[in-house]
């Protein structure tokens, strides 16, 4: 079933790396507390992910957070050094969180994997973006496979 507004984030362990390197993190423990701009990409290096996507929240990382957003996170089902290499390659900085879903464990139990086995990448995450506040969902964009025209940080920008 896929997540819709009023949903609670699941908790799902993910491993993520750490000051100390490798290590498991509950998605509960991202969201708990604050409010969270969450995107979803299918994957980093992609094209759309990587000239679209990522830098259009890295940009508006500023606005977000002065319309009361705590936290930007980037979602993709790869694993940590790969996240970690994508991040340092679009100079992410501190302006969003990059969140390794390398087993898709957690784009599963928000019930928005798809099937990319046709283009050799497995199971992949499906591109979306949401608001949560204190691990709620308050707001949801997901696109239809292959489209990017909900997503964006903009349209995030005007549900706040």
């Amino acid at each position: 079933m896929t997540v819709k507004v009023g949903d609670s984030i699941p908790s799902v362990t993910v491993t993520a790396l750490g000051a100390d390197g490798p290590g498991p993190l509950d998605t509960v423990d991202v969201f708990k507390g604050k409010t969270v701009a969450l995107f979803g990409v299918p994957g980093a290096f992609t094209p759309t992910c990587s000239a679209q996507h990522l830098p259009g929240f890295i940009a508006k990382a500023e606005e977000l957070k002065a319309k009361g957003v705590d936290e930007i996170v980037c979602m993709s089902v790869n694993d940590m050094f790969v996240m970690k290499s994508w991040a340092e390659a679009q100079n992410v900085g501190d302006k969003v969180t990059m969140l390794p879903d390398g087993n898709a464990a957690f784009t599963k139990a928000l019930g928005l994997e798809f099937d990319a086995s046709g283009f050799g990448m497995a199971t992949r995450c499906q591109r979306f973006s949401l608001l949560a506040e204190d691990g709620k969902v308050k707001a949801i964009n997901i696109e239809e496979p292959g489209a990017f025209e909900v997503s964006d940080a903009d349209t995030l920008l005007g549900q706040i």
